[in-house]
């Protein structure tokens, strides 16, 4: 059976920070899903692309998946970190050890779930403050892996960030 990986967004993402990852994880052979607050679709940023909601993220449940992308876009992130189910979805993966990352502005929910004392990361730098309060050492690098968590900081960082998913996912 092929991998699940679950997308986590609402309106607002970054496009390329959905559509890339999704296209490099089903290469892979694993089934991308998108998973989200919204019912039936989501909109990236200026409606510059809209995608099918799979599964509302109140129904989902970690322990159905193989791993979680967090795409960015700050109102996407803004929004997804103040829904509880989105949260509570988001802390289960780190619970069970699963592979999780995120780009941009996705990291924001890492903070909300409280999983990143101690933990290795990178982002857009204007969640450096926010990330480090939550315990987690910020550092300014394309990619980092720490453990079965990568993280990247923009779109310019696609390639990087893909090649660590696909790598993890074997």
């Amino acid at each position: 059976m092929a991998q699940r990986v679950a997308f986590l967004v609402t309106d607002n993402y970054e496009p390329s920070e959905l559509t890339e990852p999704w296209k490099a994880v089903a290469e892979a052979g694993a089934e991308p899903v998108l998973v989200s607050p919204k019912q039936q679709e989501v909109s990236g940023k200026e409606g510059a692309h809209t995608q099918a909601v799979d599964l509302e993220v109140a129904q989902a449940k970690a322990e159905d998946f193989d791993a979680l992308v967090l795409p960015g876009g700050t109102g996407n992130a803004d929004a997804i970190r103040l829904d509880e189910d989105a949260v509570a979805f988001t802390r289960g993966f780190f619970d069970q050890d699963k592979l999780v990352a995120a780009i941009c502005h996705g990291a924001w929910i890492l903070t909300d779930a409280e999983v990143l004392q101690g933990r290795k990361l990178t982002s857009f730098p204007s969640l450096k403050t926010d990330l480090r309060n939550a315990g987690a050492t910020w550092v300014d690098e394309e990619v980092v892996v720490d453990g079965k968590l990568i993280s990247s900081r923009t779109p310019a960082d696609l390639d990087a960030f893909n090649r660590e998913i696909v790598n993890k996912l074997g």
